[in-house]
């Protein structure tokens, strides 16, 4: 956000009241709109992010032949399956 904890910490706990710019750097920040961030609107959902270790895999998987990503999906759905029962 390109400013210091100490003053978010002020604004979490009501010692400052923010400012209309530090209102769009926080919502930017936190990737809702204003009016999220202000209880306008109600906050959507966000659906979990794969981790950084299961996507740099996902890539590396994409580059192998198929075959061998054929042979990987079908052990991680034998996988996922046996956890879901």
């Amino acid at each position: 956000m390109g400013t210091i904890q100490a003053l978010v910490s002020d604004y979490e706990r009501d010692k400052l009241r923010l400012n209309p710019e530090m209102t769009v750097r926080l919502a930017q920040a936190l990737g809702v709109s204003t009016d999220q961030l202000l209880g306008l609107q109600p906050t959507k959902s966000v659906a979990r992010q794969p981790s950084r270790k299961v996507l740099r895999r996902l890539e590396q998987i994409e580059n192998l032949p198929r075959r061998d990503q054929d042979a990987l999906l079908r052990t991680i759905d034998a996988f996922l399956s046996k956890s879901a029962a």
